[in-house]
């Protein structure tokens, strides 16, 4: 069993990535096994806040510059993103959630180091939109790398 200090007192939130479900930007999943043992012990909600915002699987790369999520072709995103952030985090709230594992780098999930914004690969410090909706919600994030 991992030791995740508040796993007794409530669910833990994932990206759904990592259970296995094929909902990255480019259609695949990001399976951590550690991350489905809990999941089929109950002990996690799942949720994919890009689909959660109406935006599609497969769909465009996105990353985050400054305050807005811009995809590849340019277009801005952020308004997506914001929805399906704002939906995650009201469930989280709703289920009493105080930790959340979610998947590194992404423009949404990514916690303390995240996509540069120019789609070379770089990273730079920053969070995804959801990760600093949680964190500022009081609920401790971590990403699964």
């Amino acid at each position: 069993m991992l030791d995740w200090p508040l796993m007794s007192e409530g669910k833990i939130l994932v990206s759904a990535c990592l259970i296995g479900k094929p909902c990255r930007y480019d259609g695949k999943h990001q399976l951590r096994e550690e991350v489905t043992v809990l999941h089929e012990e109950g002990m996690t909600i799942a949720v994919c806040p890009e689909e959660m915002g109406g935006l599609s699987t497969p769909r465009t790369p996105a990353e985050r510059i400054g305050d807005k999520v811009i995809d590849k072709n340019g277009k801005d995103v952020t308004a997506e993103y914001k929805c399906g952030a704002e939906k995650a985090l009201e469930i989280a709230l709703k289920f009493g959630v105080k930790e959340a594992m979610l998947k590194s780098k992404s423009p949404m999930c990514g916690c303390g180091r995240i996509y540069d914004g120019t789609y070379s690969g770089n990273i730079k410090e920053g969070n995804g939109v959801l990760a600093e909706m949680l964190l500022a919600a009081g609920i401790e994030v971590e990403s699964v790398d």
